[in-house]
C-alpha cells in the first residue's frame, strides 16, 4: 500500500507541475501573440504614415509644379504686355515731341542748346546747320541773330536745303567729314537703349520727362 500511496502521490505532483507548465506556456504564447499584433499593427501605422508621406510629398511636387508653370505663364504675358506698353509709349514720342515744337520760345531754346552742344563737339571751326523745311524758313531770317552766341569763335552757316526730321538740327563741318545727328529721329536712335530704360523705370509715372533725350 505505501509504494501505491507512493506512486500517486508522485504522479500527482507530476500532473500538477505539468499542468503549470502547461499554463506557464500558454501565458507565454499569448504574450508573444500580443506583442506580435502590437509589432505588426505599429509596423502598418508606420507604413500607412510613410505612404500618407509619399502621397503628400508627390501633391507638394504637382502643385509646386502647378503654380511653377503657372507663374511662368503670368510672367509670359507680363512681360509681353510690359513690351506692349513700352512699344505704345515709344510710339506717342513724335505725339510728344509735337507739343515741344508747338511751344515756340522753348523749342528754340533746345535748338539753341543742341547746336551749342554740336559746336563744342565738332573741332571743324566752319560749319554748316541743317533743318527740316519748317524750321529753315522760319530761321532763314532770324540766323545771324540767333546763332550769334552758338560758338564765337567759330562760322555756322545755315543750309539752303531742308532735311527730313520732325524736328532738331544736324550739324556738319563744312567738308562734310564730321556730322552730329541732334534731329529728334537722330537722338532717339542714338539714346534708344537709354530711352527704354528711362520708358521703363518710369512706365508708371503720371508724365514721362524727355529731359533724359536732350540732357546729356
Amino acid at each position: 500500500m505505501a509504494q501505491e500511496q507512493l506512486v500517486s502521490d508522485l504522479e500527482k505532483a507530476l500532473l500538477e507541475r505539468a499542468e503549470k507548465l502547461a499554463e506557464e506556456y500558454h501565458d507565454r504564447a499569448q504574450r508573444a501573440r500580443q506583442h506580435i499584433l502590437e509589432d505588426a499593427h505599429e509596423r502598418l501605422h508606420i507604413r500607412e504614415q510613410n505612404e500618407v508621406l509619399a502621397a503628400q510629398a508627390d501633391a507638394e511636387r504637382l502643385f509646386r509644379r502647378q503654380i511653377q508653370a503657372s507663374e511662368l505663364r503670368l510672367k509670359s504675358k507680363l512681360d509681353k504686355l510690359r513690351w506692349q506698353l513700352i512699344q505704345s509709349v515709344v510710339h506717342e514720342l513724335p505725339k510728344r515731341l509735337q507739343k515741344v515744337r508747338d511751344d515756340r520760345e522753348s523749342y528754340l531754346t533746345l535748338l539753341h542748346k543742341l547746336l551749342v552742344q554740336a559746336a563744342e563737339d565738332i573741332e571743324s571751326t566752319a560749319l554748316v546747320a541743317e533743318f527740316n523745311a519748317s524750321d529753315l524758313a522760319y530761321l532763314k531770317s532770324r540766323w545771324e541773330t540767333f546763332s550769334a552766341d552758338i560758338a564765337p569763335d567759330k562760322t555756322i552757316e545755315l543750309a539752303a536745303t531742308p532735311i527730313h526730321c520732325s524736328g532738331g538740327v544736324l550739324l556738319r563741318s563744312r567738308d562734310n567729314r564730321i556730322r552730329i545727328d541732334n534731329s529728334f529721329e537722330g537722338r532717339i536712335e542714338r539714346f534708344q537703349g537709354a530711352l527704354l530704360q528711362v520708358i521703363t523705370e518710369r512706365l508708371f509715372a503720371a508724365d514721362i520727362s524727355l529731359r533724359g533725350l536732350f540732357d546729356d
